[in-house]
């Protein structure tokens, strides 16, 4: 009952999260490469590299999209959406972007953060009790998957579960085959699921389990943005799904996101695929259905991997942040917010200035190793990828988007998307 109250009483502020703005931007629409200074001939060399990676049977098809000043200057779509039907890739098609989620989870973070209704650095305990007194994993036995645990000594914050700091581990793709048993044999649902699963029951589940280290003392990519999904619900007193909807994807336009499809829409979701003796064929997993967006129990939602959508949606999105916070004259985020968001919160756990890339609040962000190295962008461009080959990025300093959506596992597509990146950015003609 405590905890029916404790979301009524947050319930009226969700209504302030995204407000109308003194500063309207230009239509997000398309124009002419030129008109934002970008070579429509050296374009055409994205049709080259994608047709070839095509016809060498690296991907089987792919949609494209480009963006400068707020103009969508280059979309397209290449080769096939189902290897059952061979039906030809189209703009709009829709995508599973996986860990793409995580950056519009955060976004919703920082939104109820700018109602000050929570710091930053709040234990998460203090909104999800079962989180109170975590414990770092010290033995396992694999035969059994028994444990040991010692205290953690410190709570995890939503700093850390923003960041992938919290000690949380990934379950099925964790690196620690320890964490991969203990999380199997708990039941946690780590990526999206068909079954009637809810995502409070999941976390609370995922909450009695030992970490991988203290919070705040390494870089472990997690399942803390699903935790954060609950969180959202918690605080804002709505169903995660419909926080977002409200708030960001109705706002912003982004009108064909979402975590589960509606039946009008299913046609156009693209075939996850794999190769089969040189052949494109459809993947399968023992842990995962892939027809999760449309088919299933449609209750789990996650925050960290269970969104479906189009490059052009996805690129709207990246327009907002490139806008400082601002689109369609509704303003998200404030341009100071965004200023934090985009500074490095993880020190040197992934190498510092060593490394081409940190991480901020809600993104990966090239360093100025990363510029150096060429084809990355601009220090300070942030990007990231989702599990089924998905990408973005978005350089502030040119004003320049790129978002490339494919739909493959357990093949190596010869960095695909790194050259992507290169090519849009050797378009650049002013």
């Amino acid at each position: 009952m405590k905890k029916i109250v404790f979301a009524f009483l947050f319930f009226p502020t969700s209504v302030f999260c995204q407000t109308n703005s003194g500063h309207f931007s230009a239509p997000f629409t398309e124009d002419k490469p030129e008109s934002v200074g970008m070579s429509s001939e050296r374009l055409k060399r994205i049709d080259v590299f994608l047709q070839k990676s095509i016809d060498l049977k690296e991907i089987p098809g792919a949609v494209a999209v480009v963006c400068r000043n707020g103009k969508i200057v280059y979309q397209k779509a290449f080769g096939s959406a189902d290897n059952v039907s061979n039906r030809a890739m189209k703009t709009d098609d829709v995508f599973r972007i996986a860990s793409m989620s995580k950056a519009i989870t955060s976004t919703a973070v920082m939104m109820l953060w700018e109602e000050g209704l929570f710091n930053l650095d709040d234990p998460i305990s203090k909104y999800i009790p079962e989180f109170k007194n975590p414990t770092v994993l010290d033995s396992l036995t694999m035969s059994d998957t028994t444990y040991t645990t010692k205290p953690a000594g410190k709570e995890i914050t939503i700093r850390h579960l923003i960041t992938h700091t919290s000690g949380i581990g990934y379950g099925k793709i964790d690196g620690d085959a320890r964490f991969r048993a203990m999380y199997k044999k708990a039941g946690i649902v780590d990526l999206f699921t068909t079954d009637p699963v809810k995502i409070g029951d999941n976390i609370r589940k995922l909450a009695k389990l030992p970490l991988h280290s203290a919070p705040g003392e390494k870089f472990t990519y997690s399942e803390g943005l699903d935790v954060l999904g609950y969180f959202i619900e918690i605080v804002s007193g709505m169903p995660f799904d419909e926080y977002l909807k409200k708030h960001i994807f109705e706002p912003l336009g982004m009108n064909d996101t979402y975590f589960y499809l509606p039946t009008e829409k299913s046609s156009r979701l693209v075939k996850v695929q794999t190769k089969t003796n040189n052949n494109w064929t459809t993947f399968t997993d023992d842990f995962y259905d892939t027809e999760y967006p449309i088919k299933g129990a449609k209750t789990f939602f996650s925050g960290g991997a269970g969104l479906s959508s189009t490059a052009k949606d996805y690129a709207i999105f990246l327009q907002m942040y490139l806008n400082n916070g601002e689109l369609n004259g509704k303003r998200l985020l404030s341009r100071k917010t965004i200023e934090s968001m985009m500074i490095n919160q993880v020190g040197d756990y992934l190498g510092g200035t060593k490394s081409d890339q940190n991480y901020g609040l809600a993104f990966g962000l090239v360093t100025e190793k990363g510029q150096s190295e060429g084809g990355l962008g601009d220090a300070g461009t942030f990007t990231w990828g989702g599990y089924f080959n998905t990408n973005y990025f978005a350089d502030p300093k040119e004003n320049i988007i790129g978002v490339i959506m494919k739909q493959t596992q357990k093949i190596d597509d010869n960095n695909n998307s790194g050259i992507f990146r290169a090519l849009v950015l050797q378009a650049i003609d002013n």
